[in-house]
């Protein structure tokens, strides 16, 4: 058995969607796109995992509580870089703001919800 890659620097690792009616928009993108939901824990509710007809996790599709209250109603794309904790120095010094985390995502995974300075918000990712 192959050990998967990590991410790449520098490219779109992943790419989820906070909304208030979870399930009502999981089966929108089930219908519409082809999507394949699979029910993620997240303690006394479910997000889904959106995966394309051969399997492969493409997406997320989550609710607006708990770590994602306040998260806009839009797809949010998680950027990887190589080191979370100095890329937030340079979103801060380039007057950038930091909307939410940083957060563990498990397996020494880290990401945070980041807003530049046109006000377009994004996600940074640290592999573990």
């Amino acid at each position: 058995m192959s050990t998967p890659e990590p991410p790449k620097i520098g490219t779109i690792g992943w790419v989820d969607l906070t909304v208030p009616n979870a399930e009502e928009v999981r089966d929108f993108y089930q219908e519409v796109a082809g999507w394949t939901p699979q029910s993620l824990d997240m303690g006394g509710y479910s997000d889904f995992v959106m995966s394309t007809p051969d399997g492969t996790g493409i997406s997320g599709v989550c609710h607006a509580r708990g770590a994602n209250t306040g998260l806009p109603p839009q797809w949010l794309i998680y950027i990887v870089v190589a080191d979370l904790d100095a890329s937030l120095a340079r979103c801060a010094e380039r007057g950038g703001k930091i909307l939410a985390g940083p957060r563990s995502s498990g397996g020494g995974a880290r990401f945070c919800v980041i807003q530049d300075p046109a006000g377009a918000v994004a996600a940074l990712y640290q592999a573990g």
